[in-house]
């Protein structure tokens, strides 16, 4: 099949191909209940005019963090208006005006304009509504992480959390969600006094639930027989051993339009496996791309040795071509035995106690570092 053919191509396996992008919403949000239910509890008083919790959302990446509470804002904006919901993704918007920018769209249907309006009266222009309005307010930053590392987060917490000392009646709060769940955040004092969250955790899911999730959006996604149960059995299994469910749902639609383009009208065993060659390529490179200078420095010095470095040995080497310090080295390491770039595997007693030796999961000829 030629590429025209592919691009006019009538038939398609798809009934709805955004059922595997990334903002979409699954109608039946399954397995997050607990969470959902502790969000909600945060929330309730805003809706009986009371002051909202703050909340500190923790999980591994692809744990349902954020569908979580897009759906759980969504529910609340359906049965009030008293309480303003904004969700913001924070590798996006990193500024104090980023992020109210973000919340005035969401108030006043519009971006203020970026040049010529002062921070100061954008500011005051969302809390004299609120305060006028005897609205809530509730910002779900995502990543929040990126917030310290621009060193803007305690200006924005502050900002957000005693607006209601210029502006008596607003009442605020903030969902911080975070990832990376080795992150220590760190407040001014200012800020410690009212950011007093509880903590919502997001376990990784298991086997099951991951076969259950992508069973219902391969319904929404797929027509009928285009995916067997033991194509889906498959899917469900790599994503596991990823442990991330985005693959899962990426796999998914590369499958499909792998199969799509051979003109099948079901997937097969050989378009699963051109989608996992494919999509494992595309990851690792995603992932090298998304690590910190110390970090590719680490990957380069175990990728450039010929045989199998003890993490002793390594971390003597590290040291040698970064001056950097065994806890950089150490943090490195983990890192990239966390994105699973590699594996440390146990030996024995070494010298200073147990020794691990350090594999590299990929060829590392294949990528650029």
């Amino acid at each position: 099949m030629g590429i025209e053919d592919i691009l006019m191509y009538d038939e398609s396996l798809f009934q709805n191909i955004n059922a595997f992008d990334p903002d979409y919403m699954p109608p039946n949000y399954n397995f997050r209940d607990t969470q959902m239910e502790a969000m909600a509890m945060s929330i309730r008083p805003a809706m009986r005019g009371g002051q909202p919790s703050n909340a500190i959302v923790l999980g591994s990446p692809a744990t349902g963090k954020t569908t979580a509470i897009r759906k759980v804002f969504e529910l609340v904006e359906r049965n009030t208006e008293r309480v303003v919901c904004v969700y913001i993704n924070c590798q996006i918007h990193t500024t104090r005006f980023g992020i109210f920018s973000q919340i005035y769209k969401k108030m006043f249907g519009h971006i203020p304009p970026e040049t010529g309006v002062p921070f100061s009266r954008i500011y005051d222009q969302i809390m004299k509504d609120l305060q006028k309005n005897e609205k809530s307010l509730i910002i779900a930053l995502d990543d929040v992480n990126y917030l310290f590392q621009s060193k803007n987060a305690n200006k924005i917490f502050y900002d957000m959390l005693r607006a209601y000392e210029e502006y008596p009646g607003v009442k605020t709060a903030i969902f911080a969600i975070l990832s990376d769940l080795e992150f220590k955040y760190a407040f001014d004092k200012n800020v410690n006094t009212v950011f007093i969250p509880q903590e919502i955790h997001f376990p990784l899911y298991s086997y099951s639930e991951i076969e259950d999730i992508l069973r219902d959006r391969a319904k929404a996604g797929f027509f009928p027989n285009v995916l067997s149960d033991d194509i889906l059995e498959q899917v469900a299994m790599h994503t596991y051993e990823n442990g991330d469910l985005r693959v899962g749902i990426n796999l998914l639609k590369s499958c499909g339009n792998i199969a799509e383009a051979d003109a099948s009208r079901e997937i097969t065993q050989e378009h699963f496996d051109k989608a996992v060659d494919s999509l494992v390529s595309i990851n690792i490179s995603q992932t090298i791309d998304s690590l910190t200078d110390l970090e590719k420095a680490l990957l380069r010095i175990i990728a450039d040795y010929d045989g199998i470095y003890t993490a002793g040995e390594l971390s003597e080497v590290f040291k040698e071509k970064t001056d950097s310090s065994y806890s950089s080295f150490n943090r490195a390491l983990e890192k990239l035995e966390f994105v699973r770039l590699i594996d440390t595997k146990f030996t024995g007693k070494g010298v200073r106690g147990n020794s691990r030796e350090i594999i590299l999961r990929f060829n590392p000829d294949d990528y650029t570092i």
